[in-house]
């Protein structure tokens, strides 16, 4: 992508609000990027939506094709299992 390198050179709180801005926000968490994953799936009708559970129900109702991509591919490293309430 390429509005991703163009973000890159600002901090890590600026890319977070950068990408906020555009629409584009990365997963925060390994758990919320498999169920934006599989909201996916059943968007494309690749699963069904009856198999879905938890959070990818939701998602695949509120959220576009595109939303859930970008949500989806954000890279995993440095993602915790589950992300911290606060």
């Amino acid at each position: 992508m390429w509005r991703l390198s163009m973000l890159e050179k600002r901090s890590s709180d600026g890319v977070v609000r950068a990408l906020s801005e555009i629409g584009i926000m990365p997963a925060k968490s390994k758990a919320q990027q498999m169920a934006a994953g599989a909201a996916l799936a059943a968007k494309r009708g690749e699963k069904k939506k009856s198999e879905l559970r938890g959070a990818s129900k939701s998602m695949v109702e509120s959220m576009s094709e595109q939303q859930l991509h970008d949500l989806a591919s954000t890279k995993r490293k440095g993602k915790p299992r589950r992300a911290s309430k606060s």
